[in-house]
Parts: structure tokens; C-alpha cells; sequence
């Protein structure tokens, strides 16, 4: 694959991320990640593509978090976050350890998509 191949895949992936099509975007991302793996792009490129992979993996983290916490009608306003963790792992195919699920919560309040709050590990909605 040519870089400018190669920069338009990177274009396609910014595309479904705007659809919010996180997993499509992952398994090209990841056959880009394969082909740079073999390839000598530029460093641009390159870094350009680990930003979209980590972005992409986190938004479609945080699309799950949501998703699960919205389906879920948590009946009281404070939650430990290890124990959200452990119901959404059950609930899922989401792996995330208890400080990547904790982060992807920070995120979620910042962008203002989840409302609320994080004290310690208490979850206050």
C-alpha cells in the first residue's frame, strides 16, 4: 500500500468515527496497523494512525459504558466504580481493568455525556 492509500484509509476510519461506527473503524485500524508493521511510512502517518487506534478504542468503550449504564436503571445515586466495573464486564465483552474503566468514566463526565460525579471510587449520579 502507497502512503497516500494508506492516508486515505486513515480519512476513512476519521469518517466511521464520526458515524460512530467504532468497530468497523477498529479492524481497518488494525490492518493498518499490520501494514505499517511491514511498511516504511512516514513518521506523520504512523502517529497519526496510533492516535485514531487509541481514540477509537476508547470511544468505543465509552459507547458500551453508556450504553450499559443507561440500560441498566441504576436505582441509587452512588455506585462504587469497582462495582459498575464488574456489572458491565459481566454484561459485555468489554475488558477493561478497573483504571482504564475509571478513566473511560472520567472522560464520559468531561465530555458531558454521562452525568455526574467520581468521589474516591463512589460513582454519584
Amino acid at each position: 500500500m502507497n502512503p497516500n492509500e494508506f492516508a486515505q484509509k486513515l480519512v476513512e476510519v476519521q469518517n466511521l468515527m464520526k458515524d460512530e461506527k467504532y468497530e468497523e473503524a477498529i479492524v481497518i485500524l488494525e490492518k493498518l496497523k499490520e501494514i505499517d508493521k511491514k511498511g516504511d511510512f512516514d513518521y506523520n502517518l504512523t502517529h497519526k494512525l496510533y492516535q485514531l487506534i487509541s481514540n477509537t478504542h476508547s470511544l468505543y468503550h465509552q459507547k458500551i459504558i453508556v450504553d450499559e449504564i443507561n440500560s441498566m436503571m441504576l436505582k441509587k445515586k452512588v455506585y462504587p466504580i469497582s462495582e459498575i466495573h464488574q456489572l458491565i464486564n459481566e454484561r459485555t465483552n468489554l475488558n477493561l481493568d478497573l483504571a482504564e474503566f475509571r478513566k473511560e468514566i472520567e472522560l464520559l463526565i468531561l465530555r458531558n455525556i454521562l452525568t455526574g460525579n467520581i468521589d474516591g471510587d463512589l460513582l454519584i449520579f
